[in-house]
């Protein structure tokens, strides 16, 4: 390959679009090619049949992010070809074509069908400022970018990624608190991803004020992006987990009930909170320490009046199952004599100005530093201060404030990170720093508590982020449009290869109604992170705060989230494999049909595969539900649907819209008031008849530590087969013992009286049967009475579970 100086463009004017221009020379590499322009240079990379790099350059060399991209790349086999015009590069997924004239790129998969294709503006430069142009597609819809606010679809919209602390933010509004530059394009009846790697602050424009091209670019840096394709959106989306990592298996309590308020102090209101909820019958795992636990909201210290023995304390908590989390913030005090401080002053370890003098901005605790979480050095020193949480018994850690927030909320881009020894602006580090806080913290945890799966919560994030930490979405607002706006963020984080996120329950700013509260808590009992949270100088916000009919509403969806764990569980362990998402928009399994990116339904979900959740304002007595191809079963009456229309559900404040898709398997538990519960070994598996074959894969083990790696694990797959009228359940693998010894099989839509177990026909009891609880009747007023709904008659079988295959035949 002939060398080029591609520093001689930097003469050019920087105020005009400069094109990459016509490709002049070329090389073949073992991954694929490098061409060059007279300005640039472009680097072409398979990675894997599915997965190709495009990179651009006016450097002599490339500079890619080294934090969020953990694929490491195969010997994939490709074709490769020269032609009159273009240069082609084949793989068993992917064909990609780039043009000698202008460089631009287009993507096709193996039958030939375009997926994307740059504009004739192609690649590009202003300035520093480096821009990839797209043809738009007719009907192209774009989903997925993380936390954006807006529609599913978001075609017409332009989205800017830098993260902000954006306290009460508008539904409409953008940028938020994480950054996940990954969205994935659907055009005739085909996906594609495209993740840009690069994180400095960048924007992606689906066609806002043009109706010629999308286009992502950034402020600086490489034009680095990763094309991906499968046969599914879901299967896009496993790609780019298989990229960027993939969610650990969080401990079992995590998935419990969080309470946390701004701020719980002191500690006889933390117990005085514990003992409510037990002495309510309300099930609840985790309690969190907001900044009043601190001494001066200083991190890594205890208020000495308001929590006067925090060991004590937390294993006081302990003994009634719940675990402590509390909140990390990254400023660290400029006070001479506190010790973190003169710490991160002698051994270097924060953000400097670029004449070496410390860089200091006003959070809670006064003017502070910043620890550098770019530099391992610094990452190093946070993993062993957090020894002082662990020690006194401390759970788990909730990273905030980290976009960097600061008063006055403008950092001065000039201020330098060590990034991994190639010192960096803010301009560049300041969308990773909150998921490098994140690392650290995970770090830290597993060093300080080295058997035990580790919880951190975090607020700001990149690509990548999932590997450390849930995601929350920041410091929402009160109202009912607040509440779907929050459904929607959890959607397509999903989307973005997040499984484990959630909002803030109630909402944090603002108080909720009596009736929004009870709406939010059955929403929210179908959320990946079940957490309720509130702001300071609010009136009270636990379940309990509202009512007695509020009251016994959020204990019935709180059993019922707790009665689903089996199920639960298992999903998140099938998500930390698979990256899908926990909760998931109706566009990846029916991305083809338009109706769910209507705005009257676009909220729709399905919760752990089987679950399709409608959310809807806890105003409405009545709405509209899509239910989408195949057949659906009400929940809470059994009631049969055909899919594909659209039905008036009756939604009563007691009852959210859910449905069950025709052909799966559920599991649920009895009462457990924490996760660590016992429970009473009676696994409830609730079969429902239609016509696709389906399975459940039933996952067991401590849920805490890593012994799960090991082998210390209990799975088993429930298969249903229509066409046998059989469940099948395989042999159990792993050597973890089940907490299970009986299977309770209830059979939803079926006709038979009988079925048969080795050839051995066993008659089926019936009773009537309640997902939820009947609510008291606190006034006997009719209007002021809910409805109560049951099966009248569901059959059921009891059969002690068998370390052998079983078959269970005759389900008519």
């Amino acid at each position: 390959m002939t060398q080029i100086n591609h520093e001689s463009s930097q003469n050019s004017s920087s105020s005009r679009y400069l094109s990459i221009g016509k490709i002049e020379n070329w090389s073949k590499t073992d991954k694929g090619f490098i061409a060059n322009s007279k300005i640039a240079q472009l680097k072409i990379s398979v990675l894997r049949e599915g997965i190709i790099r495009v990179q651009a350059s006016r450097n002599s060399s490339f500079d890619p992010n080294p934090y969020s991209v953990v694929l490491t790349t195969e010997n994939v086999k490709f074709e490769f070809s020269e032609h009159e015009n273009y240069l082609e590069l084949k793989t068993t997924l992917i064909q990609l074509q780039v043009n000698f004239t202008n460089g631009i790129c287009a993507f096709f998969d193996s039958d030939g069908t375009l997926l994307s294709k740059d504009d004739s503006l192609g690649i590009s430069w202003i300035g520093s400022e480096v821009t990839c142009y797209k043809e738009l597609q007719p009907n192209e819809k774009y989903i997925g970018l993380g936390e954006k606010t807006g529609n599913l679809n978001r075609i017409g919209r332009a989205y800017t990624n830098w993260n902000t602390d954006y306290f009460g933010y508008g539904i409409n509004d953008d940028p938020l608190y994480a950054s996940i530059p990954f969205y994935m394009g659907l055009v005739a009846e085909k996906a594609y991803g495209i993740y840009f790697d690069n994180t400095h602050k960048s924007v992606f424009n689906f066609g806002a004020s043009t109706d010629r091209f999308t286009y992502f670019n950034a402020e600086d840096g490489d034009m680095d992006y990763y094309f991906i394709h499968q046969p599914s959106v879901a299967a896009i989306i496993s790609s780019y987990g298989d990229l960027t990592g993939k969610m650990k298996m969080p401990p079992k309590w995590a998935l419990g009930y969080q309470q946390c308020r701004y701020s719980y102090y002191p500690d006889k209101e933390v117990l005085t909170l514990a003992h409510t909820f037990r002495d309510k019958d309300m099930p609840a795992d985790v309690i969190y320490l907001d900044i009043h636990h601190m001494e001066d909201y200083k991190v890594f210290t205890f208020d000495g009046e308001k929590f006067s023995d925090p060991k004590g304390l937390i294993a006081r908590l302990k003994e009634k199952g719940f675990r402590v989390v509390v909140i990390l913030d990254p400023g660290i005090k400029t006070q001479a004599g506190y010790i973190p401080y003169d710490e991160g002053i002698e051994q270097g370890l924060f953000v400097n100005y670029p004449d070496g003098k410390e860089y200091k901005a006003q959070v809670w605790p006064g003017w502070c530093a910043f620890p550098d979480f770019t530099n391992p050095k610094a990452r190093a020193w946070w993993m062993e201060k957090l020894a002082f949480y662990t020690e006194a018994g401390v759970d788990g850690f909730w990273t905030d404030m980290n976009e960097p927030a600061s008063w006055g909320q403008f950092t001065p881009n000039l201020i330098e990170f060590d990034y991994e020894g190639n010192t960096a602006s803010h301009r560049k580090a300041r969308n990773i720093y909150g998921m490098q806080m994140a690392k650290s913290t995970q770090e830290g945890s597993l060093k300080n508590l080295p058997n035990q799966r580790p919880f951190v919560l975090t607020r700001s994030g990149f690509a990548g982020v999932q590997r450390y930490a849930a995601v929350w979405t920041g410091d929402n607002v009160s109202t009912e449009e607040h509440m779907l706006a929050g459904v929607r963020l959890v959607n397509s984080l999903g989307l973005s290869g997040i499984p484990f996120s959630g909002y803030d329950l109630g909402g944090f700013a603002g108080e909720a109604t009596k009736s929004l509260y009870a709406r939010w808590m059955s929403i929210a009992a179908f959320s990946p992170l079940f957490r309720a949270h509130s702001m300071i100088n609010s009136n009270d916000a636990e379940p309990w705060a509202f009512g007695e009919e509020v009251e016994e509403i959020s204990r019935t969806y709180m059993k019922l989230r707790y009665h689903l764990l089996p199920t639960l569980y298992s999903k998140f362990r099938k998500s930390s494999q698979t990256g899908l998402p926990i909760a998931s928009s109706l566009a990846i399994d029916y991305s083809n049909d338009p109706l769910v990116f209507l705005s009257a339904y676009q909220n729709q979900y399905l919760f752990c595969d089987s679950f399709l959740i409608a959310p809807v304002e806890s105003y409405k007595e009545i709405t509209k539900v899509y239910l989408p191809k195949g057949e659906w079963y009400y929940l809470f009456t059994d009631q049969h649907y055909k899919g594909e229309q659209v039905i008036y559900q009756d939604c009563p404040l007691n009852y959210l819209p859910v449905y069950v898709k025709a052909g799966s398997i559920v599991a649920l538990q009895n009462d457990v008031l924490h996760t660590a519960g016992d429970n009473d070994g009676v696994l409830r598996i609730h079969i429902y008849a239609g016509d696709e074959a389906s399975e459940y894969i039933h996952y067991e083990d401590d849920g805490v530590s890593f012994d799960f790696e090991s082998g210390a694990y209990h799975e088993r797959i429930f298969r249903f087969s229509p066409e046998e009228n059989k469940l099948i359940i395989q042999e159990a693998t792993g050597n973890y013992p089940s907490q299970f010894d009986t299977v309770r099989m209830y059979l939803h839509g079926f006709t038979t009286e009988n079925i048969s177990l080795e050839e051995e026909i066993i008659s089926l009891k019936q009773e009537s049967f309640a997902f939820l609880d009947k609510l008291s009747e606190f006034d006997p007023l009719p209007d002021l009475n809910y409805p109560y709904l049951s099966i009248p008659t569901l059959r059921y079988l009891d059969l002690k579970i068998q370390p052998e295959k079983m078959e269970i035949g005759g389900l008519n």
